[in-house]
């Protein structure tokens, strides 16, 4: 957007009106020095032998194949190449002893035609200021959605409410 050889307009005045610093338009990003290039090399080629090692043993094999680096430096370069340490992350889904688990009851039911099992589920659609609730209730066989409400609170009148409008009307589908 700068045009060095305007001639009414110095550069400084063309950064003035942009509301940007000279200093940036002037600035080039530093390349790589070759150093880090052999060091992201040796890593790739570590990390295909070994994909479970993160950034302390990465540097430990680094120290013992006689680079002089820290395990922040491991660290930048692994995430500027985009890779990670395979390795099993915790198990946050593992269900509670307290939780009582319901039997699944629909196992070995054919269901072939409409009306005989429902589904339904609660999203939440982000607006400008806050959240609008969304209930949707959707017949299993035709996969159609029978019936939905939009609520700005959570509460349950909204869900019941879909509910026995589907139980009200005699819509076909």
């Amino acid at each position: 957007m700068i045009e060095h050889g305007h001639k009414k307009l110095s550069v400084r005045r063309q950064c003035e009106i942009l509301n940007i610093n000279r200093s940036s338009l002037f600035y080039k990003k530093a390349d790589e020095d070759a150093q880090d290039l052999e060091l992201m090399t040796l890593i790739d080629k570590q990390y295909l032998k070994t994909p479970f090692f993160g950034s302390r043993r990465m540097t430990h094999h680094l120290r013992h194949e006689g680079f002089s680096v820290n395990r922040k430096r491991v660290q930048r370069l692994m995430r500027l190449m985009g890779i990670e340490a395979i390795y099993t992350k915790p198990r946050t889904s593992k269900p509670s002893k307290e939780n009582k688990i319901f039997p699944y009851l629909l196992r070995g039911l054919t269901i072939d035609k409409p009306d005989q099992v429902w589904c339904s589920d609660i999203t939440y659609i982000p607006m400008r200021k806050g959240f609008v609730y969304l209930v949707a209730v959707m017949d299993w066989h035709s996969r159609y959605i029978v019936s939905w409400r939009l609520s700005n609170s959570m509460d349950t009148s909204f869900c019941t409410e879909a509910l026995v409008l589907r139980f009200q009307s005699n819509v076909q589908y």
